[in-house]
């Protein structure tokens, strides 16, 4: 059995032995969509994360007989054009949920404590020359009282909840999916979370009911002292809008480990605010903890094990 994993760099630094050891493995760092055509021309299995598996690169992959997805989300497979071929198509649910759980904390503490603007004023000597022991020109607030609202109350939005009421928040939610599963928080509609949550939290997928789901118009109805984090997909906040708000006041802050374009342009809005100080950044890696892919790289074995 050949296993072929077209874009294997995301991996660098764990071990692919429970799928080594189940066939021929041969790795790609990545691959272009020529390249991806003719690496796939002998393989029984095919492992990809990111990489597109559309109608032309199934038809140059004849022995094809099951598509591993090493992630969660498979939108950037055609299932239908797989199922055409009675080829089954596998990912990994619930092995990042710890890992983008802290991810998510870890962006709303850094803009809600303003750890940026204190970490600079002591490295760059401000502290050292004051002559006193604080500095408190710069305020933040307690998360205790506080609301968190959290877009998709899923496995991962459930875990950010049970964090913020640790730290005495008042939790609500907004269901993506339209159906009010979640009865331990109050749920409400898009515009009624964003004007009475301190902090916004997404953790959906992108999807018809996601894509642009938060606009302009949305940001306008957030309090100016609340901040905003996406540690779902890019294109649930429309970007550019994003950008705008943060440019106007109209928000705080915001948190991204996502984006529509990974990685992110040069020369996007997002890039170029006149308040950088206000956003905090990180390349997607919410998903990707030592542990998290250890975990991702035996469920895939297991799901190559399972046969088709």
């Amino acid at each position: 059995m050949k296993i072929v994993f077209l874009d294997a760099a995301t991996m660098v630094g764990s071990s692919l032995e429970p799928i080594s050891v189940l066939g021929e493995l041969v790795t790609y760092d990545n691959s272009t969509k020529e390249e991806a055509c003719k690496r796939v021309k002998d393989c029984d299995v095919l492992i990809v994360n990111k990489i597109v598996v559309d109608e032309e690169l199934l038809n140059h992959a004849p022995s094809l007989k099951l598509i591993c997805e090493a992630a969660t989300g498979v939108n950037n497979i055609d299932l239908d054009a797989a199922a055409k071929r009675g080829v089954p198509v596998r990912n990994v649910a619930g092995y990042s949920t710890a890992s983008v759980a802290q991810m998510t904390w870890m962006h709303i503490l850094s803009l809600i404590g303003k750890s940026s603007y204190y970490d600079g004023f002591v490295k760059n000597g401000t502290y050292s020359a004051s002559g006193y022991f604080t500095d408190t020109k710069v305020s933040y607030p307690e998360l205790s009282g506080k609301t968190i609202g959290i877009v998709g109350m899923g496995t991962i939005g459930s875990r950010v909840a049970r964090i913020a009421k640790e730290f005495g928040m008042n939790v609500c939610y907004y269901s993506t999916s339209g159906t009010n599963h979640c009865t331990e928080y109050p749920s409400l509609g898009i515009d009624e979370l964003l004007s009475v949550s301190d902090v916004v939290s997404i953790n959906a997928p992108y999807n018809e009911r996601t894509a642009g789901l938060i606009g302009y118009e949305n940001l306008k109805k957030m309090k100016k002292s609340a901040i905003i984090v996406n540690l779902g997909r890019g294109g649930i906040v429309v970007e550019e809008a994003l950008a705008r708000a943060i440019d106007e006041g109209l928000i705080a802050g915001a948190g991204l480990d996502v984006y529509v374009k990974e990685p992110l342009p040069a020369d996007h809005p997002l890039m170029h605010t006149r308040h950088p100080e206000r956003l905090s950044f990180t390349p997607h890696v919410g998903w990707s903890s030592d542990e998290a892919r250890d975990r991702l790289i035996e469920g895939i074995a297991q799901n190559i094990a399972k046969g088709w």
